[in-house]
């Protein structure tokens, strides 16, 4: 089973979404398996998070994040990859991190986004 990196996406519908199928079938996606995501995604959901519920729950839901997944870091690698992603694909900064560092992991990315469909280095899916 590959591994997976988590969209920004994906982490807001699993945490906003009312549709009780979309919970189950996200919680059932997190089960049993190697969980990262680009420290990008931590910094967008950070920032929707600050906007919508304040400060606190932000640095809480972050810590939570923190426990359950690996977080990855945007390191020489991961940035090259990501130019080079981003100049090929005319990606935003952040997607093209957060495909790098599916890219680099070999892992497939959880999203909705159709950005990272374009992407031919890397695998997508979505529940």
């Amino acid at each position: 089973m590959p591994n997976r990196v988590y969209d920004t996406r994906f982490l807001v519908e699993a945490l906003y979404s009312q549709d009780p199928e979309f919970q189950r079938k996200a919680n059932a996606e997190k089960r049993n398996r190697e969980k990262y995501v680009s420290a990008v995604a931590l910094h967008e959901l950070y920032r929707l998070t600050l906007s919508r519920e304040g400060r606190e729950t932000a640095k809480l839901r972050v810590a939570l994040l923190q426990k359950s997944f690996k977080v990855v870091s945007v390191d020489e690698k991961v940035a090259q990859v990501s130019a080079e992603l981003r100049h090929k694909y005319r990606l935003s900064m952040g997607d093209s991190m957060i495909a790098a560092t599916a890219a680099i992991l070999n892992a497939v990315v959880v999203t909705d986004d159709s950005h990272f469909k374009l992407i031919k280095e890397i695998h997508t899916i979505w529940v």
